[in-house]
């Protein structure tokens, strides 16, 4: 079994733009060794927007070296960039962006989220690129809900929606650059299930909603993590109640980590490269 490393608590939120209100679990600046290959996690929400006729968001900005990973719980997502890629992701739906060698997006709510108001819930993940890849060429991965493949848990303790890697023999539809699973668990209230993990992998759990407790002796409550160390194979949750959980794992990179603002490079001469790209219009070109 995995032990666990610590359990933390996501600080108070914070706005990007006037339409996410984040919870920032993790980031690369205090997690960045033992969260390999994952960068960074920003919870928004959930939380309730008036109608309104201006869609509430985020305007263009830049990325490189990365991929976002952005989950809608609640609510719709309108999206473009700058590879021509756009559309409006809902409850269940994933965008899978690879910044690669450089992209400009805009993320806001949706016209008819907007119009109508509700609640937005959403998660956004970074999943780090390794340095042979970090100039790939940018793409987008628009995954539905209805192309993600739930699997239903052993003694009616829920179910797992595989959004990448693979559980059970079950492969998520996401392609990725290095190995990893991002699996959306929803367990049902007196449920008790473990997990087969990789050995040597990185993993957490996340709570969104609900009361879980990892190997019996960490309790996670909304918006908390749970960290595992790499060894060992295994781990158990057990749900005080109905429960959303995020559980990530994956295969570390192992290489430096640089990052300032929108950019995760493995030098500082990368940074500085991406700005100098950005500032003079080179900016996502691939030799």
């Amino acid at each position: 079994m995995k032990k666990i490393l610590g359990s933390y608590s996501a600080p108070r939120p914070h706005w990007v733009g006037n339409g996410f209100p984040v919870r920032s679990l993790f980031s690369y600046s205090d997690f960045g060794k033992q969260l390999s290959p994952f960068l960074l996690l920003d919870y928004a929400g959930p939380r309730d927007f008036a109608p309104s006729a201006k869609p509430p968001g985020v305007g263009q900005h830049p990325h490189r070296g990365f991929e976002t990973v952005t989950i809608v719980y609640q609510g719709e997502v309108a999206h473009r960039d700058s590879t021509g890629q756009g559309g409006v992701i809902g409850p269940g739906d994933v965008q899978w962006m690879t910044a690669g060698a450089g992209i400009v997006h805009e993320e806001f709510h949706s016209p008819a989220f907007s119009q109508s108001g509700g609640t937005l819930e959403m998660v956004q993940l970074w999943v780090n690129l390794p340095a042979k890849d970090k100039m790939t060429q940018p793409s987008y991965q628009a995954i539905l809900n209805e192309q993600i493949t739930a699997v239903s848990l052993p003694n009616d303790a829920g179910q797992v929606r595989v959004i990448a890697g693979e559980f059970e023999g079950h492969k998520g539809p996401a392609h990725t650059f290095t190995a990893m699973n991002v699996w959306d668990l929803r367990l049902n209230q007196g449920s008790s299930i473990t997990l087969n993990l990789p050995e040597g992998w990185t993993s957490a759990v996340v709570v969104l909603h609900g009361t879980v407790q990892v190997n019996g002796e960490a309790l996670a409550r909304e918006a908390q993590m749970v960290v595992l160390e790499q060894a060992g194979q295994t781990i158990a949750l057990e749900a005080n109640s109905d429960a959303t959980v995020l559980l990530l794992s994956g295969a570390p990179i192992n290489e430096p980590i640089v990052g300032y603002g929108p950019f995760v490079m493995n030098t500082s001469q990368e940074i500085n490269q991406a700005f100098n790209d950005f500032n003079s219009g080179k900016f996502g070109q691939v030799d």
